[in-house]
């Protein structure tokens, strides 16, 4: 039997099929898959996130709902916002895997490369006892998207994965 947070994660996927937005009730959403709100609040915290390309605007009190907005899949604009991504304030390795997550969906790189990105960037991989994990976390994936960013340019926009 399915995980109840995949399958409302993938019934909002569904809903939103190709368009860029979709609201819907939270207290019916609860209602259709017999769960708490605050199952669906679990659901869009972490699986609808900036990092995944969502935005989530959310009202609570008459019923509530939920709007769920996709960002845009634009390949170099999202690879700009990346490699222009400040250091300073870090990333989690939770971040940074949902960051892979956006790229590998939006056709940049393929899932093996993800993984592999995702790996080297856990804590336990990252040996600097004087520097925040975060930061160096965050560097690298500000690394990593100035060079895909420059393989997208020198291949004028072609279809090539990492």
């Amino acid at each position: 039997m399915a995980n109840i947070s995949n399958v409302i994660e993938q019934f909002l996927l569904r809903l939103l099929g190709d368009g860029d937005n979709v609201s819907i009730s939270r207290n019916e959403l609860a209602d259709y898959f017999s769960c708490a709100p605050s199952q669906i609040n679990y659901v869009l915290m972490t699986r609808f996130t900036p990092a995944r390309g969502y935005v989530i605007e959310s009202r609570r009190g008459g019923g509530g709902y939920i709007n769920v907005t996709r960002l845009s899949d634009n390949r170099n604009k999202l690879l700009e916002e990346l490699a222009e991504m400040p250091v300073n304030g870090g990333m989690t390795h939770h971040t940074v895997t949902q960051v892979l997550c956006r790229l590998t969906d939006s056709g940049i790189m393929d899932k093996n490369a993800a993984d592999l990105l995702s790996a080297v960037m856990t804590d336990k991989a990252i040996v600097a006892p004087s520097v925040s994990k975060n930061n160096v976390r965050a560097g690298m994936m500000r690394a990593l998207a100035s060079r895909l960013l420059k393989n997208e340019e020198q291949n004028n926009g072609g279809n090539q994965n990492v």
